[in-house]
């Protein structure tokens, strides 16, 4: 059976119905055949205390979960390094998710990122013209940018962004909150499915449909296994060598 891994959830803290949020999206994942999750925090106030958090889900999870350091580019400004150094050899993470909600992201998270050998998934938010900037400065680190660029679904963004998938070998997307499916289908056609990442967006939304999308893809097997599980693999093997 081939291995499906989500590389996009977050993890929301808080009690009630918050708090089984995350329960609810592992009963729905599993149940869909999604063997390994990426978690990172949702948007919060303290990173550094969000990220100890994720940290212990992932270490009870039986290496189902694999966690991303959520940091502020500006908040965090000067702890950075240390908050991803921590996040990768004590928790043993694979990466470091920011959104630009938060701040543009910076040169002191990028460093982190080559030093750690870490891949960076960074929401921009539709900034597109970002990734020229990312790709050609940081030709060295990995850039995941989820929802092909746009979140709000805004085509003619989610288009410019295809292009720049295509033309740099740093920058991959995530099918996470895409909601036209057809700009799914040019992402592949145009970049190739070496540049696509499953995500769901959990927990948010269900992972079993936001999988059937990239199934409904009908790639052949092997490229469904890139998008799957082996692009994510590749992306952060470096750093998994080393736990």
């Amino acid at each position: 059976m081939s291995v499906v891994i989500d590389c996009h959830c977050h993890a929301v803290r808080g009690a009630g119905a918050q708090g089984q949020l995350l329960k609810r999206y592992l009963r729905r994942a599993a149940a869909a055949g999604i063997e390994r999750t990426v978690l990172f925090a949702n948007l919060e106030q303290d990173y550094a205390a969000a990220n100890e958090h994720v940290a212990d889900l992932v270490r009870t999870s039986q290496g189902r979960l694999h966690g991303f350091a959520f940091v502020h580019a500006g908040r965090d400004r000067g702890r950075i390094r240390s908050m991803v150094e921590r996040a990768v050899t004590v928790h043993g993470f694979c990466g470091i998710k920011v959104h630009r909600h938060d701040a543009p992201i910076s040169a002191e998270v990028c460093e982190a990122a080559r030093e750690f050998a870490v891949p960076i998934l960074y929401d921009i938010m539709g900034h597109v013209q970002e990734v020229d900037t990312l790709a050609n400065s940081c030709p060295d680190v990995s850039f995941i940018v989820p929802h092909l660029g746009a979140f709000a679904d805004d085509q003619s963004v989610q288009v410019a962004f295809i292009s720049r998938l295509a033309r740099y070998p740093n920058v991959y997307t995530d099918s996470s909150g895409v909601r036209f499916f057809d700009m799914l289908r040019r992402a592949v056609e145009h970049a190739g499915p070496q540049k696509l990442l499953f995500g769901s967006d959990g927990p948010w939304l269900h992972p079993g449909l936001e999988l059937e999308k990239i199934r409904m893809l009908n790639l052949p097997r092997s490229d469904e296994q890139l998008v799957l599980a082996r692009n994510w693999l590749t992306i952060t093997a470096r750093v998994r060598a080393t736990h």
